[in-house]
């Protein structure tokens, strides 16, 4: 079943459970997606035909061993793009998620490889997300999010949610980026040991070393 809209559902179901424990609902798929749910039932009834995901009526939708290969196929070519334009072109990290939406579909794999081979084979893109290898393995540090980090927590940023730009430029603004020294405080945070002001959704969107 080769379709970028097959790529795409699989590649968001992947990326639901990659900083979190529970799986995705057709409804929350519908939701990240922007699609209407009954479209979603539709295409999850096609994947879970082609053996790629499985589900229940109304329960959770889960990745096959064959569908997690392919979503990290998918993972692996949209964050080796996003790295590439902000490295070779010099987009900021807020820019260069659509457009990696859009390249992850065209390009072919001798140029993919071309890019991880000219980016030095990169293991994390520009928000913190751990790059697949060529044979799917994905290394990943220990994590906690920052809205569950105990006051007096102390740990490196690893990863920044990148699904609103805005949020992403006011976090850049602050201060905040990935691999900072960030303290948990029940006031001002510190990030390298400035105190500093957050915008008040960053807790839920920042990941930092356990």
């Amino acid at each position: 079943m080769a379709s970028p809209a097959a790529d795409d559902y699989l590649k968001t179901v992947y990326a639901h459970t990659e900083w979190q424990d529970s799986p995705i609902t057709p409804s929350q798929l519908a939701a990240k997606l922007g699609i209407a749910p009954s479209s979603v039932t539709e295409m999850v009834k096609k994947l879970a035909a082609a053996g790629l995901v499985s589900h229940v009526p109304y329960g959770a939708v889960r990745l096959t061993t064959e569908g997690e290969a392919r979503a990290l196929q998918m993972v692996r070519r949209h964050r080796l793009i996003e790295t590439w334009l902000v490295q070779e072109f010099d987009y900021s990290w807020d820019e260069v998620h659509d457009e990696a939406e859009v390249l992850e579909h065209t390009i072919s794999d001798r140029l993919l490889e071309g890019i991880d081979s000219r980016l030095g084979h990169p293991r994390f893109d520009p928000h913190g997300d751990a790059i697949p290898d060529a044979a799917g393995a994905v290394v990943r540090t220990p994590f906690v999010l920052l809205a569950d980090a105990a006051v007096g927590h102390i740990g490196r940023v690893l990863r920044v949610a990148d699904t609103d730009p805005e949020l992403l430029r006011a976090l850049e603004k602050s201060g905040l980026d990935v691999g900072v020294l960030i303290t948990v405080t029940d006031g001002r945070s510190l990030i390298d040991g400035v105190p500093v002001d957050l915008p008040d959704r960053a807790p839920d969107v920042v990941w930092i070393t356990a």
